[in-house]
């Protein structure tokens, strides 16, 4: 069983690849469904909006049933417990010297 040079989807990629008799441009078609909302806001940030610096996961391990109190609390006083926590954070070790709170 020989193949063509190029693997079990060598034929495949080729055709592909071809541009395509139409004229179309390849991609996705107009009435496919993609997984992004049609609002969903991309690119760059507009003048005047505030960069935000990339932010990381903060992994803590605690009891189960205290993480489901802390969550219930959370939900309950309208609060996230990313802000809870950053709160807690900032009040115990502060901010560095080139940050403000947010």
């Amino acid at each position: 069983m020989a193949e063509q040079q190029g693997g079990k989807y060598g034929s495949l990629i080729r055709q592909a690849k071809q541009p395509r008799p139409d004229g179309q441009i390849a991609g996705r078609p107009d009435n496919q469904i993609t997984s992004k909302p049609d609002n969903q806001i991309t690119g760059k940030p507009e003048p005047g909006d505030q960069v935000k610096e990339k932010q990381v996961n903060l992994c803590v391990k605690v009891p189960e049933s205290l993480r489901r109190h802390w969550a219930i609390q959370a939900k309950i006083q309208d609060v996230t417990m990313t802000d809870v926590m950053v709160e807690a954070l900032t009040q115990k070790f502060g901010l560095p010297d080139d940050q403000t709170t947010r």
